[in-house]
């Protein structure tokens, strides 16, 4: 015996018209009839919304409109395929007839988190930057265990230099290198009595990431400025997705690749190799420094891009989950 899987919702006229054809056609071709409420679920209003009733039995899908004749044809050929299977005998095969009559402990939890990754991926978000947050924090009350404990943990996911990260409780939110050339602001070398990071006999860069802040700099976040900006702008970005219904179509891979590869691969590569001290390229890329605005910028359009890149497709992915333990759901319920 065959399911027919029936998407309707209520006062459709169409959808009682199928579900009269299929009950005449019972006796014929013996089927199990599950009905699914396409308002259950947003998914499922987006997929059926103007389709219903749409009619699913075996790997066949009816879509309205569609008559009696069709509806038989449908049923019958999936009628045929399942007779075949069940005459081949196939172990897999009656594994997954198994499996489909049952709600195992598994089946729940992925349910569960096809329903609720997004809010998992947000706390998960606020989560990782709101502990590099925390440390300053920690710092500020006297509680320097457990914010060295944060600092260490986001070590080997950081680079952590105290010139390009942001401060709090201190007389600014940044310092950085006097080479960003930014006169408004201290400078972490004035900050720190330093006057050149790149002078062996000054300061190491090991010592520039060891270094947490004091009381009249304040102390630094355990992640750097624009690695806070990347996972901030994650996080808004699934809060945004959240709040359009998670309708919002992934971005195309070209405008990642210019929105947020670009800058942010101009601004940190360019930064990178005119320290190397490389004199042949000195000629060509001059020793730069970012700035915080840049860090910020940069991470902020690499996250955001990123996001609005990959949360649709996580999106589709679940909903086709969703769509499938709801259809599975019902039949057992239907027919217990």
């Amino acid at each position: 015996m065959v399911t027919v899987t029936l998407y309707t919702r209520k006062d459709c006229h169409l959808c009682e018209q199928a579900k009269a054809d299929l009950e005449s056609l019972k006796e014929k071709y013996p089927h199990r009839l599950v009905e699914v409420d396409i308002d259950s679920d947003p998914v499922l209003q987006k997929a059926y919304f103007d389709k219903i009733p749409v009619i699913e039995v075996g790997p066949y899908r009816l879509s309205a409109p569609f008559d009696r004749q069709k509806l038989m044809m449908t049923i019958g050929a999936a009628s045929d395929r399942r007779g075949q299977l069940d005459r081949l005998g196939r172990e897999d095969h009656h594994e997954r007839v198994a499996r489909g009559g049952q709600i195992s402990s598994s089946d729940r939890v992925m349910f569960w988190i096809s329903r609720h990754y997004l809010a998992i991926l947000n706390m998960v978000m606020l989560f990782y930057f709101g502990l590099p947050i925390l440390a300053p924090v920690l710092m500020k009350a006297g509680a320097t265990t457990p914010a060295n404990v944060i600092y260490t943990i986001y070590k080997p996911l950081c680079h952590q230099f105290a010139f390009r990260s942001f401060f709090l409780f201190g007389e600014q939110a940044y310092y950085p290198l006097a080479e960003a050339h930014m006169d408004d602001v201290i400078s972490f070398n004035e900050a720190t009595a330093l006057t050149d990071l790149h002078n062996p006999a000054g300061y190491s860069r090991l010592e520039a990431r060891q270094f947490t802040g004091n009381e009249t700099m304040g102390y630094k976040m355990a992640l750097c400025e624009r690695d806070m900006a990347i996972y901030v702008s994650i996080f808004l970005f699934g809060i945004l997705f959240a709040v359009t219904g998670r309708r919002m179509k992934s971005l195309h891979w070209m405008l990642w690749i210019l929105i947020g590869l670009v800058p942010v691969g101009l601004d940190g590569f360019s930064q990178l190799f005119s320290q190397m001290e490389w004199s042949w390229l000195l000629q060509y890329l001059p020793y730069r420094e970012s700035t915080p605005f840049l860090r910020v910028l940069t991470g902020a359009l690499f996250g955001f891009a990123t996001a609005w890149f990959a949360y649709p497709s996580i999106e589709e992915s679940m909903a086709e989950t969703r769509q499938f333990f709801i259809k599975k759901f019902a039949s057992i319920k239907q027919n217990a």
